[in-house]
């Protein structure tokens, strides 16, 4: 085994560093996994977490084997700027996995990078994880029991991860722990354990394997090169590396790749409850999932949208690039002429610049900037995806009105998010979400939108195909598929602070600072 830390790095900063007051929903992580005999699979993993940088923009990693040791090579930043040629030229092997980060659990520091890394007796494990345990103190406790047992399991003591905080690193050290049986009889017994949403992809040194949890919360699907398979998060990763869509892994399942072929078995009785936000932002538009391709779901959406909440105007403009299939759904619908009236700057996800309070002042103008001959005098209706505190909103429709717009109606392609996510997607507090504390129309006035509307749940569930028990919807109506643990054992640093610290006001139940004394989504527990 080696491990190997790039000089060169990336500074790790989100969209939110260019204005700390605007954090939207922070997207889930991407994986990737490739076993292909004579393939370039570094490369080729590469090309599959470029398609998935979407998902996760802190850090990356690949690990690859070349059936005698696994190479493991991560940093922050992008994955363009963690990997350049002579960097994937160096990772040579036939299986090989991935990954791309937007920390859920654990800070994001180098150490919390993945894919993960632990030796075991027999070979080597990487593991890279997408979605968010809720019972990851429990499974940490599990390796300092048996730390204490064997003196080789624990985290400080092996010296692979020092400092590692993240659930991913307590699961690969477990699965690490398979004294008197192979990686796969550990993995049927272990993965059973593990509670919240994965979907997992790991390797030995000449095995790659994947799994999801029992309710498929995220995603994971599988692919066929010419001369191997692939499994990644989204089909739009299977696309840009040339792979065949199989078919999803199916929840509660376990696939196994190597010379003898795929093998399947299923390690607990699956509950579907697919991400509903999925749908509405976070996969790619081109991406397949459950059978409908992204975009055709948001077009409909926008089309329902449009039926429910009509108005006269002389434009329909998306907020890009997440409002621009709703929107066209929208001018569809109701036969308002769509345009282009915002700008996106696609490069201002990540500046190594730190900007001045001057600059920070433009705000959302860093990222969008209006088109005044288009939008001059114009009624426009300016579809978005979501609001979480509605500080973007309100910049936007102010920037709208400056730039000479009549009049500014809102469409928002999903329900009001009311609740914290504990399944993979960072939000605001439940404190600071707009729609928690606000009534449709006092968000409308606090944004200074001439009209609000926002899709409903059922219409939005109907626009999936997929029926309603099926879907995770939580951070929409607060109901929990997975039943959640004490608060103060889900935090975001729940490895990386005192667990016997009592729940308090100061600590909001999804890890983060609650800006309201007493208001915080602990009551989120208590909700049917």
């Amino acid at each position: 085994m080696a491990t190997t830390r790039s000089t060169r790095k990336g500074d790790g900063r989100l969209t939110a560093a260019l204005d700390p007051q605007d954090q939207g929903p922070q997207d889930a992580c991407g994986v990737f996994g490739v076993w292909a005999p004579g393939e370039d699979v570094a490369k080729l993993t590469y090309y599959g977490l470029y398609a998935l940088q979407h998902r996760g923009q802190e850090s990356a990693g690949i690990a690859v084997s070349n059936g005698r040791q696994i190479l493991v090579y991560k940093d922050m930043g992008l994955v363009s700027q963690v990997f350049d040629e002579s960097t994937l030229d160096a990772l040579q092997g036939h299986v090989a996995i991935g990954h791309s980060r937007y920390s859920t659990t654990g800070a994001s520091t180098w150490h919390n990078a993945q894919p993960t890394f632990h030796p075991t007796p027999h070979g080597s494990i990487a593991l890279a994880h997408n979605g968010n345990l809720i019972n990851t103190a429990e499974l940490a406790a599990m390796v300092r029991d048996r730390s204490v047992l064997d003196g080789e399991l624990d985290l400080k003591v092996t010296r692979v991860e020092p400092v590692s905080t993240n659930d991913t690193s307590v699961v690969t050290a477990l699965l690490a722990d398979h004294p008197d049986t192979t990686v796969e009889e550990r993995a049927k017994e272990l993965l059973p354990l593990v509670k919240g949403a994965f979907s997992f992809v790991w390797m030995t040194e000449d095995t790659l394997y994947a799994a999801r949890d029992p309710q498929g919360i995220r995603p994971l699907v599988l692919g066929r090169l010419e001369r191997g398979w692939v499994v990644a998060s989204e089909t739009a990763a299977l696309d840009i590396v040339g792979a065949s869509f199989i078919r999803e892994i199916e929840p509660g399942e376990m696939v196994a790749i190597d010379a003898d072929g795929l093998r399947s078995q299923t390690f607990a009785e699956a509950a579907p409850k697919h991400c509903l936000f999925e749908f509405v932002y976070l996969a790619r538009p081109d991406t397949v999932m459950t059978g409908k391709r992204m975009h055709s779901v948001r077009v409909e959406i926008g089309r329902r949208l449009a039926k429910t909440f009509p108005v006269d105007a002389d434009l329909v403009i998306p907020v890009p690039e997440s409002g621009t299939p709703a929107a066209i759904g929208y001018a569809e619908a109701s036969g308002i002429p769509y345009g282009t009236g915002l700008v996106k700057n696609s490069y201002v996800g990540r500046t190594f610049i730190q900007p001045s309070q001057t600059i920070r002042q433009l705000g959302i103008r860093l990222k969008l900037n209006p088109l005044r001959d288009v939008i001059e005098g114009k009624r426009l209706v300016v579809v978005d995806d979501s609001i979480v505190r509605g500080n973007t909103q309100r910049a936007l429709v102010r920037m709208l009105r400056e730039a000479g717009a009549r009049e500014v109606h809102v469409r928002i392609s999903s329900p009001p998010v009311k609740w914290p996510c504990f399944y993979g997607i960072d939000f605001a507090t439940r404190a600071e979400l707009i729609g928690n504390g606000l009534s449709v129309d006092e968000i409308c006035r606090s944004i200074d939108a001439d009209s609000l509307g926002y899709i409903d749940l059922d219409d939005l569930v109907d626009a999936t195909d997929v029926p309603k028990p099926n879907l995770c919807r939580a951070c929409f109506d607060g109901v929990y598929p997975i039943e959640l643990p004490d608060p103060v054992l889900l935090g975001k640093d729940v490895l990386e602070s005192s667990q016997s610290v009592p729940v308090s006001t100061t600590t909001d139940v999804d890890g983060l600072a609650a800006s309201l004394s007493g208001s915080g989504a602990s009551d989120a527990l208590r909700r049917p």
